[in-house]
């Protein structure tokens, strides 16, 4: 990085000249007036003096023997002075002062003192300002990039020993590190992938007696929350070596030069401390890939890439330095780090399946005092999709619930209530929904769950509220499976596509008129109508076309379209036309069970929240005001 080094040397130099020339101009206007300011000094000549000490006009005269200048002011005259140069060699001077009756100040400088006085003033002082201008600036903006390291680091990218071009890796000594492989849940697969590394820290032998070599790095890719950087610490613990912690961002600098100066001081460091653990979190900040230059390219960012790319080739592996990395979006990396030699080892660390969130649960729940008995499994099975930080939040909002309720133990219900906190929010108590809101949202949500319950493949109901969330939701029907599914048929997605309708149904079924309260329901099911038709091939106009990619699988999912314009309309169609039939087979289930509906939905209303078992009761329980049908 030559060219870095120039660059800082130049704008160092251009910053020392411009605080010369601003030096030159401060010294010229402003310290010459310094011992006079407030004052007008007016310069007149010698024989000008003489004339007014003739009239006695000159009230005083100081006169300094260094320079042989004088400075005398007028009788009468406030903040004005006048100086003039005399003559050393006009010996009648002082008697003409005297007879003028004027007051005289002689100076006679110390040599020694004066010197250095005017050295103090004019150069050491003026400068020592500029460079805490400097300093200041420096601060300024090192703030506003997040470093607040030491400043006047002349090395390294900045002004001072350390500063701008330290990493800034937070370096976790072997014993501080404190996690170990049993302090991770539901990541088995995950941790058998690892577990190499660790042998290869702890073994190195055995790997040179062989001639094999070990991956340089891995990458830890899948959803936030999943225990990527658990992993991390984990295999730095088992191995008992330091671990060196870095986000990606904290390369990100508005100086070109200065993120590839934090690698090299990185890779630097832990050289030092090998064997070691080299960690960077959010990789995809500084590895996304390279444009190929132009307006849109960013220099910084691939200088630092490249210096990162560089570092990987560089270091001998076999001293024991393994970097891991991890990241949310894999797909925006650079080719040039997934090559071998460099992260040529992808470890997916995914969402929990039904034991994962069983087991990360326990682990938790451990450090939480309980009131039994406590079913995990109840809790596991009601959050598919939760990821270990999610779960870890649920266990911590149940005994939050216990002490707000008074208790010192947490319980069952603790639990399952901090399962909705966790989905849907807290209770917005201080929401008071009118009498004909509260109706309309008892039958919409009643509309869901007789919807759901009159289908043979759909997923139970647990729950049914319409207690407002602090998510925005007014109320809310929870279905959980009784079992973990990997796979989902074409007629159950045609079920859920039409539960999602059952809550608009209702309201148009009893009131004759639609509410907003169905948007997140339509927002839902186009999705779900719309991954039919152009990714599970489950139309019958496309059949088995894949019609979309899915942009960043760890994150939102979304679907971006890659087909002709034309055949967007027609997926469009296929969508509009599927979400119909979904409208019209909810219509009719709850015209089929109209009276259930109001009777579920008068009860829901006056109890607010009732479970799966309430609601089956009262669904499957016979109507007394329907005659029997009279056996043959």
């Amino acid at each position: 990085m030559e060219m870095d080094d120039h660059k800082r040397r130049r704008n160092m130099i251009l910053y020392v000249l411009i605080a010369f020339v601003v030096y030159l101009v401060v010294s010229s206007v402003l310290f010459p007036s310094l011992e006079n300011r407030g004052v007008q000094v007016t310069d007149v000549s010698y024989t000008q003096l003489l004339k007014d000490l003739d009239k006695k006009d000159v009230a005083k005269i100081k006169y300094t023997t260094d320079d042989a200048q004088a400075l005398y002011t007028k009788k009468g005259e406030e903040g004005r002075a006048y100086r003039t140069t005399t003559m050393p060699t006009d010996v009648d001077l002082t008697k003409r002062i005297q007879e003028a009756g004027a007051e005289l100040d002689v100076t006679i400088p110390d040599q020694n003192s004066g010197m250095w006085t005017y050295l103090l003033i004019t150069l050491v002082l003026p400068m020592a300002i500029f460079f805490l201008i400097g300093w200041w600036l420096n601060r300024r903006m090192k703030k506003a990039m997040g470093d607040d390291g030491p400043s006047m680091n002349f090395g390294g990218g900045g002004f001072g020993p350390g500063g701008l071009g330290k990493s800034g890796a937070r370096i976790i000594a072997s014993k501080d590190v404190g996690v170990t492989f049993k302090d991770v849940a539901g990541q088995e697969e995950a941790k058998e992938s690892l577990k190499e590394v660790v042998d290869f820290l702890e073994n190195p032998k055995r790997y040179e007696e062989i001639g094999a070599k070990l991956p340089r790095g891995a990458l830890l890719v899948g959803p936030p929350g999943t225990g990527k950087t658990l992993l991390a610490k984990a295999v730095a613990g088992e191995a008992g070596v330091p671990f060196f912690n870095i986000s990606g961002s904290e390369f990100v600098e508005m100086f070109v030069g200065r993120g590839a100066a934090k690698v090299r001081d990185l890779f630097k460091q832990a050289k030092e401390k090998a064997p070691c653990i080299v960690f960077i979190d959010e990789i995809d900040t500084i590895g996304k890939k390279r444009d190929g230059g132009g307006l849109s390219g960013n220099d910084e960012r691939e200088q630092t890439l490249n210096q990162l790319l560089t570092e990987m080739d560089g270091f001998d592996n076999q001293k024991g330095i393994v970097v891991l990395a991890a990241t949310n979006r894999p797909d925006s990396l650079d080719p040039a780090l997934l090559r071998p030699g460099r992260f040529d080892r992808r470890v997916p660390v995914e969402l929990p399946d039904l034991a994962g969130r069983k087991a990360i649960l326990e682990l938790h729940s451990k450090d939480v005092k309980t009131e039994p008995p406590i079913d995990l499994t109840v809790i596991a099975r009601s959050t598919p999709g939760a990821s270990g930080a999610d779960l870890a939040n649920i266990i911590n909002e149940g005994a939050l619930r216990a002490v707000r309720m008074g208790r010192k133990r947490a319980t069952q219900e603790d639990f399952e209530e901090s399962v909705e906190v966790v989905i849907a929010g807290q209770q917005r108590k201080s929401t008071v929904l009118s009498d004909h809101e509260k109706q309309v949202v008892s039958y919409h949500e009643i509309g869901h769950a007789i919807v759901a319950a009159r289908q043979t493949d759909s997923a139970p109901v647990t729950k049914i509220t319409i207690v407002p969330r602090t998510s925005g939701a007014l109320g809310y029907t929870m279905q959980v499976e009784q079992d973990e599914r990997f796979l989902t048929t074409r007629q159950e997605v045609l079920n859920k596509l039409a539960v999602y309708c059952g809550g608009r149904a209702a309201e148009e079924l009893i009131f004759g008129e639609m509410t907003t309260g169905a948007a997140n329901d339509i927002e839902q099911a186009t999705k779900l109508a719309r991954n039919m038709v152009t990714r599970f091939g489950m139309s019958d106009e496309f059949g088995m076309m894949a019609l979309g990619t899915v942009q960043n699988a760890y994150l939102n999912q979304d679907t971006s379209l890659t087909c002709a314009p034309g055949t967007a309309q027609r997926v469009d169609e296929v969508v509009k036309k599927l979400i119909e039939d979904a409208h019209a087979n909810a219509m009719q289930i709850l015209k089929e069970n109209k009276f259930k509906l109001h009777e579920l939905a008068h009860y829901l209303y006056k109890k607010e929240t009732i479970t799966g078992e309430e609601f089956m009761n009262l669904l499957t329980r016979e109507n007394p005001l329907i005659p029997k049908t009279p056996q043959s």
